[in-house]
């Protein structure tokens, strides 16, 4: 016998044919779901061959997702016996019920299980609509725009303290010798993107998405968050907000300059947009109340004293508030967190400090200034970062990629709140009173 006509003969005793080959059919084929949330599809089976619809006891059709930590179907859905099949027709057609657990993309199939044999098959005759594609985004939450909007508030109060506690003439001192702007300038526009693009290759070796979330990291602007623990550590309030001022201001020529450039060897061409009306509103956030501030203290020099002694008392505050909430309102992602995303949330942001207050050292910079400009260009507006993913990858996978910012906020305040309590319960009380005038707030 010809090997052809043994193909044939096979083929026949397994009760199918490439002619009457059974198929799956999916609508829609695509689904997006929010985590937590489930939908219906409809599902349609055919072309069943007539010895396979004979044996209901032998077989059975079952729908599996590919990953079922982060979307299912449940039990009473996902076996589809012989018996509900047409016997004219030899077709079937219902629904089934997708529940979204989880952020992430699977995809579910449908197989053809053999009881007698234990094997399963795929649809014989494959086509688009064959494998239902699923993808689970974050959902909106009500929770997430207090946070924010709150955040907003606190920092625009924060940043009145500030301006009324700012002595112009020091600043003036700063801009004329501008040693320590340089130094900081050096190590966060050029110093954070070079080192975020040799951690992600070296922690992601083989997740480009991952790269480029920690890349995004590090070419962002510093944060906010800098003047706040500059107030608490003691460092020179003065230079922390001239240096973040001027990092978000040169944002606008630096990012693009790095996405372009280095970020090319990320990924093939760059689909992300640089958020410039985004930075010139942080800009806008950052400078408008601290001349409210400068306004106050020019104006009601009595309110001014009171705002000065408020502001370590409201910078704490800040920071608890941004810790706590930050973890409770992006919980989800935790779930992400492996010992890469955990490493990379710890090294961006501690390599960055000891980087820069090395080399504030070696520049003869006092002990102030050097902690102002490690603490400065350590931590990242990760919301900046935050926002340039979204716009350049899709959801789930933008949600997915955001995991590397979350975790350097997370982790970027345990160095510091070490020495926050190193200096509280361990530091000699002279140290404090060593400090210089010009260092302290006024």
């Amino acid at each position: 016998m010809s090997p052809l006509r043994c193909s044939w003969v096979l083929l026949l005793l397994l009760g199918c044919s490439p002619s009457h080959g059974w198929m799956a059919h999916f609508r829609p084929a695509e689904l997006k779901l929010h985590m937590e949330r489930e939908d219906r599809v409809q599902l349609t089976l055919e072309n069943l061959a007539p010895s396979t619809l004979q044996q209901p006891e032998r077989f059975q059709f079952r729908v599996e997702s590919a990953d079922t930590d982060l979307a299912s179907i449940p039990a009473e859905n996902a076996t589809i016996p012989l018996a509900a099949f047409s016997p004219e027709t030899r077709d079937w057609t219902g629904t089934i019920v997708v529940s979204a657990h989880f952020l992430g993309q699977t995809k579910f199939q449908v197989r053809l299980y053999d009881s007698q044999a234990n094997t399963s098959e795929l649809p014989t005759n494959w086509s688009n609509d064959s494998t239902l594609n699923v993808k689970i985004l974050r959902p909106t939450r009500v929770l997430d725009l207090v946070f924010v909007h709150t955040v907003i508030l606190l920092m625009t109060l924060l940043y009145i303290n500030f301006g009324a506690a700012l002595d112009l003439e020091v600043l003036r001192g700063l801009i004329v010798r501008p040693i320590g702007p340089c130094i900081c300038f050096v190590t966060q526009v050029v110093g954070m993107p070079l080192l975020s693009y040799a951690l992600g290759v070296f922690i992601f070796p083989n997740a480009p998405v991952m790269q480029l979330g920690l890349f995004f990291t590090g070419i962002s602007p510093s944060g906010g968050a800098s003047n706040t623990w500059a107030a608490v550590l003691d460092g020179n309030i003065h230079l922390s907000v001239l240096l973040t001022t001027v990092c978000n201001v040169a944002a606008f020529a630096t990012m693009p300059m790095w996405l372009f450039t280095l970020g090319q060897l990320v990924f093939d061409r760059v689909g992300a947009q640089v958020p410039y009306q985004k930075i010139a509103v942080y800009c806008s956030g950052l400078i408008l109340p601290l001349l409210v501030g400068l306004l106050v203290q020019r104006r009601l020099p009595r309110i001014a004293r009171v705002l000065v002694r408020l502001l370590k008392p409201i910078s704490t505050c800040l920071i608890l508030f941004i810790i706590v909430f930050a973890i409770i309102t992006n919980y989800y992602l935790f779930y992400l967190f492996s010992w890469q995303i955990v490493l990379a949330g710890i090294a961006l942001p501690g390599l960055g400090y000891i980087f820069a207050w090395l080399a504030a050292k070696l520049l003869h910079q006092n002990a102030a200034d050097a902690l102002t400009i490690a603490i400065e260009t350590g931590i990242q507006n990760t919301g900046i970062a935050i926002f340039l993913l979204t716009t350049t990858l899709e959801s789930p996978e933008s949600d997915l990629t955001t995991v590397v910012p979350v975790a350097v906020a997370v982790m970027t305040p345990f160095p510091l709140l070490g020495i926050y309590l190193y200096k509280r319960f361990c530091a000699p009380k002279t140290n404090e009173a060593s400090a210089s005038e010009s260092e302290r707030i006024v």
